[in-house]
C-alpha cells in the first residue's frame, strides 16, 4: 500500500489553509494550530519542514509568522510531499541512491518500478495547491484505444 505519513497529510492541510486564507499576510503557528485543531508542536515541526523545503517564508518578530513562498498555482502537491518525506519514489531502487537494496543488480522489476515512480510523481506534479482549495473528483476519459482512463477533475474546471 502506498501511504503518506501523517506529517505529510498535516502539511497538505496547513498549506491548503494558507492558500485559502491568502488575504492574511502572515500565518502564525499558534493560529494555524487552532484553526486546524492540530497540536502546536506538530504544526511547528511541519511548518519548519515546509520552510526548509522552500515552500514557506518565515518572518521573524512579534508580528511574524509564515507566508507561502510562491502562489498556490505554483506549488505542486509533489513539492509538499517531497518537503516532508524526501524525494518521491515508490521503492528504494527508484530513489537516486544506488545500492540500497541487495537485489538491485539483478532485479527484474527495477526499471519498471522506476517508470511507475515517474508516472506517480508526474501526476502529483500536475496537482497544484490551488486545486486542493476545491473538491476533487475522479472523471473517466478515453485513451487513444478507446479504453477508460481514470483522471482527476477539478471543480474549478481544470482537468488532468
Amino acid at each position: 500500500m502506498i501511504r503518506l505519513s501523517k506529517m505529510t497529510d498535516y502539511a497538505l492541510i496547513l498549506m491548503t489553509y494558507m492558500a485559502r486564507n491568502q488575504e492574511r499576510e502572515l500565518h502564525t503557528s499558534g493560529g494555524m494550530a487552532q484553526e486546524s485543531r492540530l497540536p502546536l508542536p506538530t504544526v511547528t515541526k511541519v511548518l519548519k519542514g515546509l520552510q526548509q523545503g522552500g515552500l514557506l517564508v518565515s518572518h521573524r518578530g512579534t508580528k511574524g509568522g509564515y507566508s507561502l513562498a510562491r502562489g498556490p498555482r505554483e506549488i505542486s502537491v509533489a513539492e509538499v510531499i517531497a518537503a516532508i518525506e524526501g524525494p518521491l519514489a515508490l521503492t528504494e531502487c527508484c530513489a537516486q541512491t544506488r545500492g540500497v537494496c541487495e537485489l538491485e543488480p539483478h532485479c527484474p522489476m527495477k526499471e519498471n518500478s522506476r517508470v511507475l515512480s515517474r508516472v506517480v510523481r508526474g501526476a502529483l506534479e500536475q496537482v497544484m495547491l490551488a486545486d486542493l482549495m476545491h473538491p476533487l473528483h475522479v472523471v473517466t476519459i478515453k485513451d487513444a484505444r478507446g479504453r477508460s482512463a481514470p483522471s482527476v477533475g477539478f471543480v474549478s474546471g481544470r482537468i488532468q
